[in-house]
């Protein structure tokens, strides 16, 4: 039960201050505010609900792209990975950069050519027959419910953590406070209040992150810059991991850097790096003006998210590591934090509580920010799954759209209610990363070829998902099984396990595929024609195309192959160069702000052949 007076009392003997609740007084008050006043053009319609008109620019739909990446569980993964396999850990989630840049200058165009509301509608533009429709509402719930509370649990797993320490409160409590917010402005005001909501949230967040970056590294303990890197390992601090041994190079260069570079990018259906596109970074892909909006939008979003986001984090991160060495030194500080959490993933909340009033309430402000930008974006996006791609599609059909907005903002309430219960199953930021992408194992090679290869058909992508599924549960089960651990038999690690999944599952669609029958030609066909995507997958196809009066398309896949690596080198560059001038490196910085500089101007002067028609 919850009563707001045992609330009140607990905040009391926190270190927050007038000026820290006025601060995120204003913050929720503003969030709030932006959703009132998008209701009146988000109730007109489910297109303007669950897609804000399609009108929306590349700058406002990069940035909320990158503030639904910018969850409160996010730090604290990085904070988990830092404080285990240091900075180059973080190569976990840098190579995910790669399939950014395959959406960027092949997808993003794609997606908004096919004008579909959802990306689970392609499945019937792109498929035919009842497979294809059992396929869309299998995945609407499959994502829509199932996997997305998995991510918002993940997620509110992080402001269970960051309740505890800074505000005393219990699970329930933190997730039923935390939840209020989100709820009101994403219920209120669809896609268009998530996405101007997410813009003024991430400003603030980022603002928030640096300063307390700056701040980290103030600490006694800590003493600067220069006292961080003289006292942390230097094997901590490698941007790449360390295979000066044998024993270095199998423990940790191919599980850190080879696999998610060589297989897992390509390979393993993540949210927010989707292979191909898809999720909530198809829907304002979808939502854009126009194509080049569209493309423009995914080029600002993963340079933001991958060259400007991580360093505040990392050198919180780092800080962590010679405030609280061990968890015995955050039980210690924090006392009642229950056991179940205490994992290295608190450790960045922890922190947090080090900073000066005023400061602190705008950190936390960010965090809260950070939360209820991605919790709002999950929301709308499963709403559009159940709406659009179940109760529309299969229940009712004929629902009028005032009708549709209003299921679209009962589905919003349940689902964050399924998100809170998730929650309180979870434990650790980490394992429920490497949760998400064991069940994505083995699909992420077919939402690129569906595009671009006629074969692909939906018992394909069934099969996968059902197959992924069970060897990611199976692996998850062994490993929580004591007896089996205490035997010894459990000796597959986390990066093996995901190569096995991956390698299991892509046999076992292939197989599918070629023993099940292709997709019709008329749907095929039309298929072709709205998003033309060309590729020598298409050629018999494209045959039939000519034959009754159409054209060929000519994809230049050479020409944005190149602008991909040229993204990579621009993003990673970036990366790498702030990192180098944290670290004091200039020379290093020169040669990688130079690398990114020359990547970028190369991408502007053949931005023209990848952003035209494909004649």
């Amino acid at each position: 039960m919850f009563v707001f007076p045992e609330l009140f009392q607990t905040l009391a003997l926190a270190k927050f201050q007038a000026i820290d609740w006025a601060i995120i007084v204003g913050f929720f008050v503003i969030v709030i505010g932006i959703g009132v006043v998008a209701s009146r053009s988000a109730g007109k319609s489910s297109a303007d609900f669950f897609l804000g008109g399609r009108g929306m620019p590349w700058w406002l739909l990069g940035t909320s792209m990158v503030a639904c990446t910018f969850s409160c569980d996010t730090p604290n993964l990085v904070t988990d990975i830092v404080r285990n396999n240091g900075v180059a850990g973080n190569w976990a989630w840098w190579a995910f950069l790669l399939t950014g840049m395959l959406t960027v200058f092949i997808y993003a165009k794609l997606w908004r050519r096919s004008e579909v509301v959802t990306d689970l509608e392609f499945y019937e533009l792109r498929y035919s027959g009842k497979a294809a429709a059992g396929l869309r509402a299998f995945r609407a719930i499959y994502l829509g419910v199932f996997f997305n509370c998995v991510i918002m649990g993940s997620v509110t797993l992080a402001a269970i953590k960051i309740g505890q320490v800074m505000f005393g409160l219990s699970p329930m409590e933190s997730i039923l406070y935390a939840s209020i917010a989100v709820v009101i402005y994403a219920t209120l005001g669809g896609l268009t209040g998530c996405i101007w909501a997410d813009f003024f949230q991430y400003t603030l967040a980022m603002v928030g992150a640096v300063w307390a970056a700056v701040l980290a590294l103030k600490q006694p303990e800590v003493g600067g810059l220069s006292g961080l890197f003289a006292k942390i390992p230097a094997e901590k601090l490698a941007i790449i991991p360390p295979m000066d041994t044998p024993e270095q190079f199998w423990a940790i260069f191919v599980p850190v850097l080879i696999i998610p570079i060589a297989v897992q990018w390509w390979n393993v259906w993540y949210p927010g790096a989707e292979p191909g596109g898809g999720g909530y970074i198809a829907q304002r892909m979808l939502s854009a003006r126009n194509e080049k909006h569209a493309i423009g939008a995914t080029l600002f979003f993963n340079f933001m998210h991958y060259a400007i986001r991580p360093w505040p984090w990392i050198i919180v991160a780092l800080c962590s590591m010679l405030v609280y060495p061990t968890m015995d030194s955050v039980k210690a500080t924090f006392p009642n934090i229950d056991p179940q959490f205490l994992k290295d993933d608190i450790c960045y909340p922890a922190m947090m509580t080090l900073l000066p009033t005023g400061v602190f309430g705008l950190v936390v402000a960010g965090l809260i920010a950070a939360y209820t930008s991605t919790i709002g974006t999950h929301l709308n996006w499963g709403s559009s799954y159940v709406v659009n791609d179940f109760y529309k599609r299969f229940l009712k059909p004929n629902a009028s759209e005032k009708e549709l907005v209003m299921m679209g903002r009962i589905s919003t309430v349940v689902l964050m209610v399924l998100a809170g219960g998730v929650a309180l199953l979870m434990t650790n930021a980490k394992d429920s990363f490497n949760l998400m992408l064991q069940i994505g194992a083995g699909t992420g090679l077919i939402y690129i070829m569906r595009w671009f290869w006629w074969r692909i058909n939906p018992w394909t992508e069934i099969s996968a998902m059902t197959v992924s599924f069970l060897v990611a549960i199976g692996f998850f089960l062994l490993g929580k099984n004591p007896a089996w651990v205490a035997e010894g038999h459990w000796i597959l690690q986390s990066h093996w396990q995901l190569c096995v999944g991956i390698a299991i599952t892509t046999f076992c669609w292939l197989i599918v595929t070629f023993a099940t029958a292709p997709v019709d030609d008329a749907t095929l066909r039309n298929f072709v024609r709205k998003t033309r995507p060309g590729g020598p997958g298409w050629t018999h196809i494209e045959n039939q195309i000519v034959a009754e009066g159409g054209h060929r398309v000519k994809p230049r896949l050479a020409m944005k192959i190149l602008c991909i690596f040229l993204g990579c080198f621009t993003v990673w560059g970036a990366l790498f160069c702030i990192g180098a001038i944290l670290y004091g490196k200039m020379g290093q910085a020169g040669i990688y702000g130079g690398i990114a500089a020359i990547s970028l101007l190369l991408i502007f002067r053949i931005w023209d052949s990848i952003s035209g028609d494909d004649r």
